[in-house]
Formats: C-alpha cells, structure tokens, sequence
C-alpha cells in the first residue's frame, strides 16, 4: 500500500500543472425571494456566474461560482437588488484541489485491491473513471451472461464507445415493465455515474438480496457523455457539456440537456451562445451523445419509467420543463415520486423534493426528461438530481459516494415494486 501511495504522489506532482485553475473563484450561497430576482440572475449565466443549484424562487439555497474579474461587480449586483448572500468556498481551487488528491489516492488504493481479484469488482471508495467504468461493465457481462447483456450504443463525439447495459432475469420477453436510466450527461456531476454503477452493482453482483428488482428489466447507460466526464477529469473539474468544436467559435461544447428535439430552443433557461454552460447547439440531437440515447429509448416498447440521473439537489424532478405547464399524469407522476421519496426517508432520513421541474425550479427546454414524455410517451419520466457536497465544493467528497448510492437505490427500490401499480 506504501508503494501505491508513493506512485500516486509522484503522478500527482507531474499532472496537478495540467488541470484547470480555479485559484481565486469564489462560492456564494443565495436566496431568492421573487421569481423576478431569478429573471435577473439568469442573465448572469451569460456573464460567466456559474450556477451549481438550479436556479429557483422557493427560498432554497442557491450556490453560485464567481469568476475573479466578477468578484466586486456580481455581490453588488446582489446587494443592489436586495439578494441575500454569504461567502461559502473562500477559494474554489483549494477544494478541488483536494478532492482529486484524494480520490487519486483512494484509486491507487483501489487499483492495487483489484489487481489481486479475478471478479468484476466495484469500489466506491473513489470516483471511477471512464474506461475503469467500461472495464467494469465488460466483466459484469462475462461473469453474469444470464443477467446482463452489455453492447455499444455508438460513439461519442470524439470516438468513445457508449454503453448500454440491459439486465433482466427473464430475458426482455416483454412480460415485465422496463425502466430506462442515463447518466453523465453533465461531464462535472461524478455521482451520477456512480449511483448507476451502485445500482448495477448490487442486483447484478447480489441478486439473490434483490428480487423485487427483477419486477422490472432494466435499460442503463450509465455514461452519456464520456468525452466530457474524462476531461473532467484529466483537465477541468467543473466542465459541464459535450466536447463538440462548435464552428465560428472558440468555445467547445454544448449542454446535452438543452439538446434533445422536444421543445428545442423554445422560451428560457437556454441559450444560442456557444460559450454558455446552456448552449442548446446549433441543431436538436447535433451531439451524438443525445441521439444515441435517443435511439435507445426508441428501440424498446414497453418503457414505463425513465430516470435521468444528475446532481445535485435532493430532487425527483418531472416534466414539463420547458414551460411552467402541468403535465396531463401530473397527479400520478407526483403520486409516483412521492413513494420513492417516502422510501428514502423513512429508511435514511433524506427528504427528497417531488415536483414539477418548470414550477419548482426554472423553465428549461430541451431536456431529456420533456423528450421521453413528449416523443417518446413516457408517462413516468424524472430528472433525479442526486445529493450535492454540502459547503465542501460542487460534488459529493469521495466518502459520500456511497450513502448517497445506497439513498437512492432505496427510492429505486420503491419505483421498481410500484411502477406496475400505476398501469
């Protein structure tokens, strides 16, 4: 274990010069307590003001990265307009900086554990990267052929494989619901990935502990954007979109999110600016990330619940998002979500927020969740935004990666055993 220590010290020293510098960015927690305020503070997106909650009117706390040249202008602009605010992450660098030392530790750790196993093995102790995800995946699919079929769903941008992961006991014979989850579609979100994995996990690797799982065969990308996760973690933490060049621009990327065909570029919570964290892109499903999810969900009848994972904010959020309009299954959909959110906090004391996406938040066109409801006919289809990193940076410290898997297999739990209720 020495040794390993020592080998991640060193290649610590020789790539910490190559990552991104947040060095005097600075972390602000807000209130808003008009839904005008939010109006204004979403014209600061454009400006570089990164919003690591979704933006809402509810009185929630609100966490927002400020760029160096912005630190006098954007806390006047708050107390201009009387928006409540206090200093959270005196510098962002700092937190980042130790987040990666540690997760770069517990993986040299881990890796030397795994070199010693002929079994598929998962460790969440540590923040996988993407072709250690892949490699998981692969020895799943080979140890467990009567569960799990694994293919390549196509490639991303920049040439990576896509995986699907479809695990069923009964192998997709059309007698059971299906339940379709994506993952990653925002690079910078690392517990997505790594609930999905927690849930692949256990009812492959245990089954036999998880029969009521088997109610239900299950449809998995557990990476949707692997261009942008490994950038994330090879060179900028916080990077959020795809790795598209964007043409006439030197800005790279487009927000997958904002990307998917229903309801493209319509109203607010988006934009045309290649620069912006909420770049839609020049076309709906221009990133081959979005069309390849796009495609897997058209390629099975029978999808009852989609879940789209992200982070963060302890959220089952459900369409419609584009605008502030109920959804026809409103009641159900609520009713739904209600039970899996009851199932996380009566075993873990998590409250999980159940709603309306537009409402609850903030309008936003183009998302994944809208896109299965609308096109695809989904009447159960939720955002799950997965519990953030306190006041500690923007993500989950690597210790955190498993309560909060084990929370939300728990409400996964509750939706499997009750999905088939509501038909």
């Amino acid at each position: 274990m020495r040794f390993a220590i020592v080998i991640f010290a060193a290649v610590f020293a020789l790539t910490a010069a190559e990552y991104q510098s947040y060095d005097g960015y600075q972390v602000v927690t807000i209130k808003v307590d008009l839904p005008a305020k939010v109006d204004l503070l979403f014209q600061w997106q454009e400006q570089g003001i990164d919003f690591w909650d979704s933006l809402n009117s509810i009185g929630r706390p609100t966490r927002v990265m400020i760029p160096p040249h912005l630190l006098e202008e954007f806390p006047a602009f708050l107390r201009e307009n009387e928006i409540s605010y206090e200093l959270s992450i005196p510098n962002v660098e700092t937190v980042i900086a130790e987040e990666r030392r540690v997760n770069m530790e517990r993986r040299a750790i881990a890796m030397m554990k795994k070199a010693n196993s002929p079994r598929a093995t998962a460790d969440f102790s540590y923040y996988w990267q993407t072709e250690e995800i892949n490699q998981y995946l692969r020895e799943l699919a080979d140890e467990f052929p009567n569960l799990v079929t694994l293919e390549v769903a196509g490639q991303s941008y920049e040439g990576r494989d896509i995986y699907v992961v479809r695990i069923s006991n009964s192998n997709f014979d059309g007698t059971k619901p299906k339940v379709f989850i994506d993952a990653t579609i925002h690079a910078r979100e690392w517990i997505a990935p790594m609930a999905v994995l927690y849930l692949i996990h256990e009812i492959v690797q245990h089954s036999a502990d998880h029969p009521e799982f088997y109610e239900c065969d299950w449809i998995i990308i557990p990476v949707a954007n692997p261009d942008g996760y490994q950038y994330s973690h090879d060179s900028d933490r916080m990077w959020r979109k795809t790795r598209r060049i964007n043409d006439g621009s030197t800005c790279i990327g487009v927000d997958g999110n904002r990307n998917y065909r229903y309801r493209w570029g319509y109203g607010t919570g988006i934009s045309t600016n290649p620069c912006s964290e909420i770049f839609i892109g020049p076309a709906p499903f221009s990133e081959p990330e979005t069309e390849i999810v796009s495609n897997e969900l058209g390629r099975d009848s029978g999808v009852r619940l989609y879940l789209s994972f992200h982070s963060f904010g302890d959220w089952l959020l459900f369409p419609w998002g584009y605008d502030r309009i109920y959804h026809a299954n409103h009641d159900q959909i609520l009713a739904l979500g209600n039970i899996a959110a009851d199932a996380i906090y009566n075993a873990h004391g998590r409250r999980y927020t159940v709603g309306n996406s537009a409402i609850l938040l903030y309008p936003a066109a183009g998302a994944s969740d809208d896109y299965a409801a609308g096109e695809h006919h989904i009447d159960f289809s939720y955002t799950v935004e997965l519990t953030g990193g306190g006041t500690t940076g923007f993500d989950l410290p690597p210790a955190q990666i498993l309560p909060v898997s084990r929370e939300i297999f728990t409400g996964l739990r509750a939706y499997a055993q009750n999905i088939a209720d509501f038909y």
